[in-house]
């Protein structure tokens, strides 16, 4: 008896087992409507939004590495560009600088004329003043060694005639 109620509770019974197949199936079939669908569509959507969170991560990335390259980019054209300002500037000072040394050059040239030319014309003032001179003498000593009146013109005539000779000669 023991055994029996252990068999009948143990045991198998062919409407049971299909009842209990039912009951599964059914059970399947609500937990599938109620649970099984809003659990996959949340999955779904959660997994939709993290491919999308990716995906734009990914945009975001390719969108600033694209930036980096542009801005390396630029700064590379702004180093030369500086560059060249810098080579620019300094082939204008250097013929800024030659123009200076040139314009010197003249200015110095021209004073250095200018010079001559007061030095030629001083010098020439300073023999005529000495011409003078030396006729004012010749006729006081001319008046004094021949003791007669002679005509000024004449006396100056002849000493500058002399002078002349005598400049003539030394030139």
């Amino acid at each position: 008896m023991l055994f029996e109620k252990f068999e009948s509770f143990v045991g198998v019974n062919f409407f049971t087992m299909i009842f209990a197949w039912i009951n599964l199936l059914i059970l399947y079939l609500v937990l599938r409507k109620i649970l099984f669908h809003p659990i996959k569509n949340m999955i779904d959507s959660r997994q939709k939004e993290i491919d999308d969170m990716y995906e734009s991560a990914e945009k975001d990335r390719d969108a600033a590495k694209e930036m980096r390259e542009c801005y390396e980019q630029k700064l590379e054209s702004a180093t030369e560009e500086s560059e060249e300002i810098l080579r620019s500037a300094q082939r204008r000072a250097l013929l800024r600088e030659e123009e200076i040394l040139k314009q010197a050059e003249e200015e110095a040239r021209r004073t250095r004329e200018r010079a001559e030319e007061q030095i030629a014309l001083e010098k020439r003032q300073a023999i005529n003043d000495i011409k003078d001179e030396v006729s004012v003498i010749a006729i006081q000593i001319a008046e004094a060694v021949v003791a007669r009146d002679v005509k000024a013109d004449e006396h100056e005539k002849l000493i500058d005639g002399f002078i002349d000779t005598m400049g003539d000669q030394n030139d």
